[in-house]
């Protein structure tokens, strides 16, 4: 496997998210699907049994995309990326427990965690393994 640093940090960031998202589901199982409020995972972010949902989503889809090839990887990470950044941006709006539209329990904890993310792959997403430019030929 090559040391592309979109497939380390997709295999990196995968491992987390799918571990996150899998241990949030012991942590909400009396809690409402969409529920604007949830459960603390490690005290921070608060977590309800859709957000755990898409963590393991998105920790499959960065895992399968960087054990694939670097190819598969980049924009993997770049759309998630995007993903993020708009998600962030959203949260800024529906962070509360109180409203209705926080259908995945964000907080600030979880705008903090969804902005870096966001750089983070889109970074690598986008500046990281650049094809070489094509040979000139006479």
């Amino acid at each position: 496997m090559s040391t592309s640093p979109n497939r380390v940090l997709g295999i990196f960031f995968g491992v987390i998210y799918l571990v996150a998202g899998i241990c949030g589901f012991f942590l909400t199982s009396s809690i409402t699907f969409t529920g604007a409020s949830g459960a603390f995972l490690i005290g921070l972010f608060e977590v309800n049994p859709l957000h755990n949902l898409i963590h393991v989503v998105v920790g499959v889809a960065l895992l399968l995309a960087a054990l694939t090839s670097a190819r598969a990887a980049k924009p993997v990470n770049t759309g998630l990326g995007a993903i993020f950044l708009i998600v962030g941006i959203i949260g800024l709006f529906v962070a509360s427990s109180g409203n209705p539209l926080n259908i995945l329990a964000l907080n600030a904890a979880d705008n903090v965690l969804n902005f870096a993310t966001a750089v983070v792959l889109l970074a690598v997403g986008l500046g990281a393994d650049k094809a070489a430019p094509a040979p000139k030929t006479a």
